[in-house]
């Protein structure tokens, strides 16, 4: 079965009851059964466009994609590199809003499509929504989870997505202690995100030796928390090389340039990114 398959046999009871973590928990089991890694790939809110960005998810689920991570759009995106600040603020030039970026979840479950869809995002806009209000909310258009890179230790989040049902992502980084990659594994109800460089988003020339190292603890440490690797993945040999030692591969920077210069591209490329997961 796949993992989108998984997906649809629990979508309407998941998204009545909120139950998102385990959709995104299912997603990864499901990757795993078929003996590769799970796909995610990252598209922004609001591009290619706002009436098309839900027909993209769509298209990139059709394409293989396990679980798809959705960009909302901020004005100051402290995590990413230039790629995705550029796409950012074409989308915040359109009007993208929070709100908005919940009515394209609207429209990716009304087209049927029940790929796991994780919000990545940043705490200011949350707590300008309310955050009680927003993770309610969030629940009821359909979104499975959130990241929050800085809003990892705030307790009204985990609690609030937790009362939701979704699952929560934390990121651990290659400086991270064995010591906090178990304390935000605890608190990841999602997926634990390997952040695979410092710095900003964007992509990279190679796979270091050091992501691979920072993998092999935190799968050890993680226990039953699957463990994604992202920042700077951004070819098939990249993922090809990085699905043995992951969970899921995230492909996020490489793509939004793609989704920016040639959406129509997009779901091909993606394609392309899931053959290369196998761990054969």
């Amino acid at each position: 079965m796949s993992a989108r398959e998984a997906g649809s046999a629990t979508t309407t009871t998941a998204h009545a009851t909120g139950a998102g973590a385990a959709r995104i928990r299912a997603a990864f089991a499901a990757a795993r059964e078929a003996g590769r890694a799970a796909l995610v790939p990252y598209v922004v809110a609001g591009r290619p466009g706002r009436e098309t960005c839900a027909t993209l998810v769509c298209e990139l689920a059709a394409s293989g994609a396990d679980v798809v991570e959705l960009g909302v759009p901020f004005s100051d995106p402290l995590a990413d590199g230039e790629v995705i600040r550029n796409a950012t603020r074409r989308a915040l030039d359109d009007g993208m809003t929070v709100r908005g970026v919940l009515e394209v979840v609207r429209a990716v479950r009304a087209a049927g499509c029940d790929v796991p869809i994780v919000l990545m995002g940043y705490v200011n806009p949350l707590i300008a929504y309310g955050v009680e209000q927003f993770c309610a909310d969030a629940t009821a258009a359909g979104v499975d989870g959130l990241i929050v890179p800085d809003a990892q230790a705030m307790g009204e989040l985990h609690e609030q997505a937790a009362l939701a049902g979704l699952g929560l992502t934390m990121l651990v980084t290659p400086l991270s202690s064995e010591e906090r990659i178990r304390e935000l594994a605890a608190g990841s109800t999602g997926f634990l995100y390997a952040v695979a460089s410092t710095g900003t988003t964007g992509a990279r020339a190679d796979v270091a030796d050091a992501t691979i190292e920072l993998l092999g603890r935190a799968r050890s440490i993680a226990g039953e928390v699957p463990v994604a690797v992202g920042f700077g993945v951004s070819t098939p040999e990249h993922v090809a090389r990085l699905a043995p030692h992951a969970d899921g591969v995230i492909v996020g920077s490489a793509l939004v340039e793609l989704v920016e210069r040639d959406a129509a591209a997009a779901a091909a490329r993606v394609a392309a990114l899931v053959a290369a997961t196998s761990r054969d």
